[in-house]
Order: C-alpha cells, then sequence, then structure tokens
C-alpha cells in the first residue's frame, strides 16, 4: 500500500466514511488516516457529524409541531394554485 497523501484523503472522506471507494482506495485513505494526525482529526470530525445527523433523522417530530408543518405546506400549495 502506498500513502495516497493529505489533499486525496481529504477529497475522499466522505466516500470513504460510506464505504464508497473501491478496496484499495479504501486500503490507501485508512493507512494515511492512522498515520496522519490533523488528517485522522478531520475524519473524527466528519464521522461524528455524520453520526450526529443521521441520528437526528432517526427522531419523530412531535404530534403539534408535525401538525403545524402539514398546515402550512397546505396553506402555501393552496395559494400557489
Amino acid at each position: 500500500m502506498s500513502d495516497c497523501g493529505c489533499d486525496k484523503a481529504r477529497r475522499d472522506l466522505e466516500e470513504y466514511l460510506r464505504n464508497e471507494v473501491c478496496h484499495t482506495e479504501h486500503a490507501d485513505i485508512r493507512e494515511h488516516l492512522e498515520n496522519c494526525p490533523s488528517c485522522k482529526d478531520e475524519a473524527l470530525v466528519a464521522k461524528t457529524l455524520t453520526e450526529v445527523v443521521a441520528r437526528a433523522c432517526r427522531e419523530t417530530a412531535p404530534e403539534e409541531l408535525r401538525e403545524q408543518v402539514f398546515a402550512r405546506l397546505r396553506a402555501v400549495q393552496a395559494t400557489a394554485h
């Protein structure tokens, strides 16, 4: 394996975290992250942010808020037609 460098690791970080890079690139980026504290920190921030957003997207809004949003959407749609 060869070190892919900071530029490539950072450019492909999101795809790497979603396992959307080929096996060879994945291994190269993983190796780089293991040996580059700066890129490793950036990867940790990106991974944490992704997990927080994913967790928030699984939560359900309170029923009152949902009703307000749907009422507003219906009102906007009614004036658009």
